[in-house]
């Protein structure tokens, strides 16, 4: 079971509670009802119509996948599918468990991915030019959006090919619905760099973006990118969400800085991982609270001026109150 623990003014967890099709507890005649239908509801759709299948034209289809349930897919995206004379997949693994759930044949499957792509890419080109359908899907999700896909969907424009988007699930577009967060304005900003020095850089660049971020970040880095982003971009509010529309999907929400510790006390979590972010705060909206979180956040890895300097840039608070603040924190005054 996920875990639960959350104290009194830290992060908030809010759990979802339904299996992997999606379906709350019942019996097993109600279950094998569901069954049923599902299994009538693909049949019906096994194959596209002939105004469909008219539709799809040669060229190349960007389509997007599910993030986790199986049924998260649109019915233009299995016609495409289905019609597709190569498919082009990340992982013939992963893609082939998704076929088999709606009934479309696996023979058709190819891998493509960041390894292989200089040497695959004029192979595919080479049946477009001869008129075929080619689909291309990640392990989840929408191509091109951290996936492989840009540099060939660049090649077919130049050489007008058609190029065609199957939209679908996405973790970023999902992340922000569930964060509870502003939406009018967001930024994808990716993975963070792997390495302290490089990420703390990066995240320099972005801190005075007025909008909503939304990261990708590994479990095993998960604590240290939360320290990083509440060092430089301020204690904001976050929401940390993993195992999107899965068995186990949770959403932890709080400040960076409570989110950080909580995940260094009780280790990596399990699954896929998005981070939303809040805006940037105001230096005058926060409160002392807040700077101090700030002040122990950087005194983990800078000296004391250094960690002023930094939470000074961040807030717009004089530097010599937050040195001399920093180094009361660093003496153990309350």
């Amino acid at each position: 079971m996920p875990r639960r623990e959350s104290s009194p003014g830290g992060p908030e967890n809010n759990q979802g509670g339904k299996n992997h099709d999606g379906k709350r507890n019942g019996s097993a005649s109600a279950s094998r009802s569901q069954d049923d239908a599902d299994r009538s509801a693909l049949e019906s759709h096994s194959k596209p119509s002939e105004a469909q299948l008219a539709q799809i034209t040669p060229g190349l289809y960007l389509v997007a996948t599910p993030i986790g349930h199986s049924r998260d897919i649109t019915l233009r995206a299995l016609d495409v599918l289905r019609a597709a004379d190569i498919l082009a997949c990340e992982d013939t693994r992963v893609t082939r468990k998704l076929l088999s759930v709606h009934n479309i044949r696996p023979d058709r499957l190819v891998s493509y991915h960041e390894h292989n792509a200089a040497e695959m890419r004029p192979k595919l080109i080479e049946h477009l030019n001869l008129g075929k359908i080619v689909a291309l899907v990640s392990d989840a999700g929408t191509p091109m959006i951290n996936d492989p896909g840009f540099r060939i969907a660049a090649d077919c424009r130049e050489a007008d090919i058609p190029v065609q988007a199957i939209p679908g699930a996405s973790a970023v577009t999902t992340g922000l619905m569930l964060a509870g967060l502003p939406t009018d304005r967001f930024m994808y900003c990716g993975f963070p760099p792997p390495k302290q020095g490089k990420r703390t850089t990066w995240l320099g660049e972005i801190k005075d973006i007025d909008t909503t971020l939304v990261f990708l970040e590994s479990a095993k880095r998960l604590a240290a990118s939360l320290t990083d982003m509440a060092t430089v971009l301020g204690d904001r509010d976050c929401a940390v969400v993993r195992e999107m529309t899965k068995k186990f999907e949770e959403t932890r929400r709080g400040k960076l800085s409570a989110l950080s510790i909580h995940y260094q006390e009780s280790g990596p979590p399990k699954g896929e991982i998005t981070i939303v972010v809040g805006p940037p705060l105001e230096g005058d909206e926060m409160s002392d609270t807040d700077i101090d979180a700030l002040l122990l956040n950087a005194l983990k890895t800078e000296r004391v001026k250094d960690a002023a300097n930094i939470v000074a840039a961040q807030t717009g608070r004089p530097k010599r109150d937050l040195y001399n603040r920093a180094l009361a924190l660093k003496d153990g005054d309350p």
